[in-house]
Formats: structure tokens, sequence, C-alpha cells
């Protein structure tokens, strides 16, 4: 049984003005060498068109359960990942500084120790700590449902 569930994706208006303002500067430059079609015409148009369509198809799914935490972040996880709660010490939602802490947004290792980051926007996610002494930290725009779900 699922006690909590949180589906996020980039919508980002900065993001998506640097993606469509990248892909429109590829697409100009492509359409200026239209009468040389090459590879890299290909190449081009397959990165103009993919960046825009993969950061559209990207999202963090987690769940909480009686069971314990799934997170699978589209299209990078084919399957979800399962942390039980037998192998985590601690659990707890905390304000964290994405760029400073991670690098940025998405699939991400800390600096310094921090763990591994699944995030997509914002600056709160649900800090965990396994018993190995490992870390994670997932993004959340519901800290205080997340929290509520958590039972450590």
């Amino acid at each position: 049984m699922t006690e909590f569930k949180e589906t996020q994706r980039f919508t980002q208006w900065w993001l998506w003005l640097i993606l469509f303002g990248t892909w429109a500067t590829m697409i100009f430059a492509l359409m200026q060498e239209l009468n040389e079609i090459n590879i890299s015409f290909f190449v081009g148009g397959i990165i103009g068109l993919g960046f825009p369509i993969l950061f559209w198809q990207m999202r963090l799914v987690t769940r909480v359960t009686s069971a314990g935490i799934y997170v699978r972040f589209i299209p990078f996880h084919f399957k979800e990942k399962f942390y039980s709660w037998e192998s985590i010490e601690s659990a707890q939602v905390r304000t964290y500084d994405p760029l400073f802490e991670y690098g940025g947004w998405g699939i991400k290792y800390g600096f310094n120790g921090q763990g591994k980051v699944y995030n997509i926007a914002g600056n709160e996610g649900l800090q965990l700590v396994f018993k190995s002494g490992d870390k994670l930290l997932i993004g959340t725009q519901k800290p205080k449902e997340i929290q509520a779900a958590v039972r450590l």
C-alpha cells in the first residue's frame, strides 16, 4: 500500500527558455546550411530536437510504502530503485543548496561526502542515511507530506 506518492517534472520557465532558445539557434544554423546537407546537419538536428524531448520526458517519481522507499528518475532508471526501511538509519526532510552542495539538479553526487541526489527543482528533500553510511537525498515539493509518511 502506497502511503505517499509524488511525481515531479522540470517546469522551470528559465530552463525551457534556455532549451528552446538553443533549439531555435540550432535550427536557424541548420537552415543556413540546408543546401549542404551532411552529417553535421543530421547530428545537429538530433541534438537540437533531442534535448527538449529528453527534458520533457524526465520525471522523478517517489513512493513511500510500508516496505520502504521507491525512487525512479525516468528515463535514466529502467525500474524503480528500492530502499528498505531495514537498510535506512535515518530519514529527515531538510533544506539544501542544490548548486553548492550538489552542482545542480538531476542525478548528482555531492561535494564533501554529501552522497547522491535525485532532484528536479526546489531546495527541499528527504535525506536518507543508510546503515552502511551512504547518503541519498531525494528532492521533494511536498516536504510535510513525505515526512509524515516516513516512519523512522
